[in-house]
């Protein structure tokens, strides 16, 4: 055995029975521990390995769908729209110069929550508002995983408004087919976006995650939801003004 693979070895036996004990206390705490664990006794990847692993394929599947929406593969500009209500998620791209051309609407495989802005640690809701894509992760424990900059600027001025503190986060777009607060998309769809945002940069990528399409209803905030709400939907509403593009 390897120095090294001596001491992974030893981790996992100092770390196994925590492991086992918080087992019985709360299990996603226990999968986060579980988490760490397995990225300090597993080879990590890279982004660029990622798109060396995934890039291909990707292209084979997206590229006839750019080229039928007049986009040229890969994006200069995405967009990403999670609508809650419909459980859809919409993939829009665009050339450098040009409008927004929807390429690919995908199912959400699991979303917790339900309308209403996210505001705490732990209430499990999918934010609402406009938000950017803050880091790729290549190696999350669901597959892939795409890092919402929740909470943004808006969110923290309203919470210092209302004394509000542990405004949670961790909010991604990931794989698999569970969600605490995050969109879990499936391991196929997430590789498509992974690879699309690296090779568009996150900078040039938009997210609007909605209560519903308010490009056809609107929606009134819920009864519990801050007052503030309301101007998050209208601010929506008008981001959402660029994004009626007849696309597949």
């Amino acid at each position: 055995m390897t120095p090294k693979s001596r001491r992974a070895f030893h981790i996992v036996l100092i770390a196994a029975p925590l492991v086992i004990v918080l087992a019985a206390w709360q299990w996603p705490r226990v999968d986060a521990i579980a988490g760490v664990i397995t990225a300090r006794v597993s080879p990590s990847a890279s982004v660029r390995q990622r798109l060396g692993q995934y890039g291909d394929a990707v292209r084979s599947r997206m590229e006839p769908l750019f080229k039928t929406a007049g986009v040229a593969y890969p994006a200069a500009r995405l967009a990403f729209i999670g609508l809650k209500e419909e459980k859809r998620f919409e993939l829009w791209a665009a050339n450098p110069e040009g409008p927004m051309h929807l390429v690919k609407t995908y199912p959400i495989k699991a979303a917790s929550g339900g309308p209403g802005p996210k505001l705490r640690e732990g209430d499990r809701q999918v934010p609402e508002g406009i938000y950017a894509i803050e880091s790729l992760n290549p190696n999350s424990r669901y597959h892939l995983s795409l890092r919402v900059n929740y909470p943004n600027a808006f969110d923290r001025d309203r919470a210092r408004e209302e004394n509000r503190a542990n405004l949670g986060g961790d909010i991604m777009v990931h794989g698999k087919a569970v969600s605490i607060g995050c969109l879990a998309m499936g391991d196929e769809a997430v590789e498509e976006l992974f690879v699309l945002a690296a090779l568009a940069g996150t900078k040039n990528i938009e997210v609007l995650l909605c209560p519903r399409d308010l490009r056809t209803r609107a929606c009134s905030p819920p009864g519990n939801a801050p007052a503030w709400t309301a101007v998050v939907y209208q601010n929506l509403q008008t981001a959402l003004t660029p994004y009626t593009t007849a696309g597949p």
